[in-house]
């Protein structure tokens, strides 16, 4: 017990001495906040179903009616406990089920009165997922699931699958939100309120974890699950069931929870080799990375060329952030095939000029570009009217106040840039204490929208990894975005009628519309020194034009913000930016 403690301590001196006490006391609110059992059991209790809510939906009528294969394989539970599964899948309010029960040799069996009940006793000495496998032979439904044994389902599971399936029949996967469960059945804790469907999420970490439930064709489809892939093996269906799926669904509701006491498998090879058999079936050529702390997946795309980069600065004097920026690029990337277009925004110092003489002389592909309307800020127009120069395949728009932290940081996005899916990358960028800025945008967040995580420490493990794992959002923020410039210019560019505020935003909005993904990666990382060149709003014009561009954002856009992110569970609140619980 004194080793323990005195480990913590070593530990909380190590944060404090990386991160500062500011960033200590934001961790202990987050962990506080976020782990205390009586939040979230009160709000369980809130929003748990009513005795009439069971009684309505049992007496409901759908119109589609199919029968849920229910696969739990038992190995290590006596007849008490077999049959208390049974009386809780009783409890259903939906009842077109079947339970496909694969015993493992040895375990003992009774006789089950409820003939939804299908019972496979398995051959001796054979893996847990061979016995799931015999267990899918038996399923007859139309969906099936899988659930482990002493796991638990809401009573409304399997009808809120129904819903979905008689609104959207197309439905092939569908997925929910989970947590954990006590021995005793009595504490919840630990929600896990997941994204709608995320595929390069999904390729950094297994958040979809429990409930799943998928179609029985699309199951014979994919095959059996894969006993040598070990302890992986759901991971690897999962990835398997979502390349062949028309029309994945998330249900944000915590319908499955799982058991505390659950062993803790070990991180191995055994999920980098799923990952990157994943990939090749997809044919992307890349590899896998696992990281030994977190067992996060980094999937480095590989890139045949370097494409050509127009790197897009607009700047209005500040010559010591904007050679900062340059130096950095020229200093501690490894990229090479560029060009950096200087937007001169009616600079005054006579400095300011002998800089840019000096730094085009030294550097050849390094061009100024003036703008002649001088006067008011408009980053939209600025970087619209840059563009016109940009002879670059992809166009990297950058904040002349950031800094390139990593060699690969350029290289990073361009590898996720030159996927077809892809339609614009954003980085991850830390103020200069080492804060994080920036690590992908929420919909809706304060009000319009607003950075995840911003202020946690360098290396905070966030809600479930997110600011760690390469994923998908609604949005990045454009002091650091990439695009390709064919994409840029058929959308139309920024908007500018929005000058300086949300231009980034609606131009992820515009390139989602088009069917493309925006990646957010933490491997292309920059610090960024916020704002300093344009300033603050602190005075009654910058606020009445800051309001002014909420208007117009909010009108453009009010489906979308009445819809909610689709990247952010609606069970999160938009009140902070740490993925905390909605109370309501």
């Amino acid at each position: 017990m004194k080793q323990e403690i005195k480990n913590k301590m070593h530990w909380t001196l190590r944060f404090i001495r990386k991160n500062g006490v500011l960033c200590y006391i934001q961790h202990l609110f987050f962990v506080i906040f976020h782990m205390r059992n009586k939040d979230y059991n009160w709000w369980r209790k809130k929003h748990s179903l009513q005795k009439r809510d069971m009684e309505r939906q049992k007496k409901a009528i759908v119109e589609l009616k199919p029968t849920f294969s229910i696969i739990i394989p038992l190995e290590n539970i006596g007849k008490k406990e077999t049959k208390k599964i049974i009386e809780l899948l009783q409890n259903q309010t939906y009842e077109k089920w079947e339970l496909c029960l694969s015993i493992r040799y040895g375990v003992e069996t009774f006789d089950y009165s409820d003939s939804r009940v299908k019972v496979i006793e398995s051959k001796k000495n054979i893996s847990l997922v061979e016995c799931i496998n015999q267990a899918l032979d038996l399923a007859s439904g139309e969906f099936i699931t899988i659930i482990q044994e002493n796991d638990l389902l809401e009573s409304n599971a399997l009808f809120e699958c129904v819903e979905i399936i008689n609104c959207h029949p197309e439905v092939d996967f569908l997925y929910t939100d989970e947590d954990y469960v006590s021995e005793n059945g009595k504490r919840y804790s630990r929600p896990h309120f997941k994204s709608d469907f995320n595929l390069d999420l999904l390729r950094s970490i297994n958040y979809i974890g429990h409930l799943y439930v998928i179609r029985k064709d699309l199951q014979r489809q994919v095959g059996y699950f894969c006993a040598e892939i070990g302890s992986e093996y759901e991971y690897d269906f999962i990835l398997r069931c979502i390349e062949k799926s028309e029309c994945i669904w998330h249900i944000p509701k915590v319908l499955y929870h799982k058991r505390e006491n659950k062993t803790l498998v070990n991180i191995s090879n055994e999920r980098k080799q799923v990952v990157e058999e994943h990939l090749k079936r997809c044919n992307e050529k890349a590899t896998v990375e696992i990281g030994k702390q977190t067992g996060i997946c980094r999937v480095r795309y590989k890139l045949n060329r370097e494409p050509f980069i127009s790197i897009i600065i607009p700047n209005k004097d500040h010559v010591d952030d904007l050679y900062r920026c340059i130096n950095s690029i020229y200093r501690i990337s490894e990229y090479s095939n560029f060009e950096i277009l200087i937007i001169e925004n009616g600079s005054d110092e006579k400095r300011t000029f002998e800089f840019y003489r000096d730094i085009i002389e030294q550097h050849k592909n390094i061009k100024i570009i003036p703008w002649d309307k001088r006067g008011e800020f408009n980053y939209s127009a600025l970087n619209n009217y840059g563009v016109k120069s940009a002879e670059g395949e992809f166009l990297l728009f950058l904040n002349n106040d950031t800094e390139i932290i990593n060699k690969d940081c350029i290289s990073e996005m361009v590898s996720h840039a030159v996927r077809s899916d892809v339609g614009a990358v954003g980085a991850k960028l830390y103020y200069p204490n080492g804060t994080i800025q920036h690590a992908g945008v929420i919909l809706g967040l304060g009000g319009i929208a607003g950075h995840a995580f911003c202020g946690f420490g360098r290396d905070s493990y966030s809600y479930f990894l997110r600011s760690r794992c390469t994923q998908n959002y609604s949005a990045v923020t454009a002091a650091c975005i990439m695009i390709s410039k064919t994409l840029f210019e058929d959308i139309g560019g920024f908007e500018e009628n929005l000058k300086v505020a949300f231009n980034d935003v609606d131009l992820c909005m515009k390139i989602r519309e088009k069917g493309k993904l925006i990646v957010y990666t933490p491997y292309a990382k920059l610090y960024h020194y916020e704002s300093k060149t344009r300033g603050i709003e602190d005075t009654e014009e910058k606020r009445t034009r800051f309001l002014g561009e909420v208007d117009y954002f909010a009108k453009k856009w009010k489906h979308e913000l009445e819809k909610g992110d689709p990247y952010y569970n609606p069970n999160l609140t938009l009140e902070r930016n740490d993925f905390s619980l909605r109370i309501v």
